[in-house]
């Protein structure tokens, strides 16, 4: 070999000794960085569980706060019915008394005839007696079932019922929710006079609900109208409240449930949230913002819709159910 090809060999030994150290020093780095990523990964992986067991701690919290409130709107709801309650079952047990009074003084008279002699005793006037007596314990058992039948929605109003669906007279069903709803308003703190209008469709026979759950429904929504009318009625001296409740039948043959107050109307900056949760145009601790919100899933749990129409001095929510 010459030397200009020692030369020449010992610049290509030195080129790829240098191309060597180079490969090495960037496989080193590599590693390095490989070991950097892998702790940092770790890290980032820690950083990222603890951050997931704080959203899950959040998140339990959040469903049991919503928990405590839909308890705590069930339970106010729970109130307004209580408050109609107690004047709605005064008129079944009035009659009761009465008719059990009238009874005993009917017993009376049979007593003082059957005491006379067999000549002025009166056989039909005891026969006609009798009758009467019968016709008032019918009322009597009558108006029982009327009692016993308030206090029965009352306990499955409270405790959430069966949760089972099953054929309800709507109308019947509707006509007693307003009512106890009407005089539990009349029973709390702040009382209105309200006007109520009820055009029932008859055609309308039975629909298959969730009883327990409807009629919290149907107390939401007349709480909301009163709760509008009052506010109205603080501003305007000569205001008459009027709620107006309808039944009817669509052209597709469902079952319609108009409820309309002439409260303020709904502004239309506001119309599409108040079906949202916690929504509340009320001050302070006056509303949880969830009674809209919770009908709208009762309603739409029976396969139903819930539409707001709206405008200055009207407000009318229509509930479609199946047919």
């Amino acid at each position: 070999m010459s030397a200009e090809q020692k030369e020449i060999f010992l610049k290509a030994l030195k080129a790829v000794d240098k191309e060597l150290q180079i490969v090495s020093f960037k496989l080193d780095r590599t590693e390095k960085v490989k070991r950097t990523t892998a702790i940092l990964l770790e890290e980032t992986i820690d950083e990222l569980e603890q951050k997931r067991n704080a959203v899950e701690e959040t998140l339990a919290e959040l469903k049991s706060t919503q928990a405590q409130l839909v308890q705590q709107e069930k339970l106010a709801s729970l109130g307004q019915l209580t408050a109609g309650i107690a004047h709605e079952i005064k008129n079944p047990l009035n009659f009761v008394n009465n008719f059990a009074e009238l009874s005993i003084e009917l017993m009376e008279e049979i007593i003082e005839e059957r005491a006379k002699s067999h000549e002025e005793k009166d056989e039909a006037l005891v026969d006609e007696i009798l009758e009467d007596i019968k016709s008032n314990l019918k009322k009597v058992y009558d108006h029982g079932s009327r009692a016993n039948g308030i206090v029965t929605s009352m306990l499955q109003h409270s405790t959430g019922g069966s949760g089972k669906k099953e054929p309800t007279g709507l109308n019947a069903l509707i006509s007693e929710y307003v009512n106890l709803s009407f005089h539990g308003m009349r029973a709390g703190k702040k009382p209105i006079d309200v006007d109520i209008i009820m055009e029932l469709d008859p055609e309308i026979k039975e629909v298959v609900l969730i009883k327990e759950d409807f009629t919290r429904a149907i107390i939401n929504l007349c709480t909301n109208a009163f709760d509008a009318m009052r506010e109205k009625a603080k501003s305007e001296t000569d205001y008459l409240p009027i709620l107006s409740v309808k039944t009817e039948l669509t052209a597709n043959g469902q079952p319609l449930i108009a409820i309309s107050d002439n409260g303020p109307g709904i502004p239309d900056d506001i119309k599409d949230k108040v079906l949202q949760p916690f929504f509340t145009t009320k001050k302070g601790t006056e509303g949880t913002g969830l009674g809209l919100s919770i009908t709208n899933d009762i309603i739409k749990a029976h396969g139903g819709s819930l539409d707001i129409e709206t405008k200055p001095g009207e407000t009318n929510f229509r509930i479609i159910l199946k047919s």
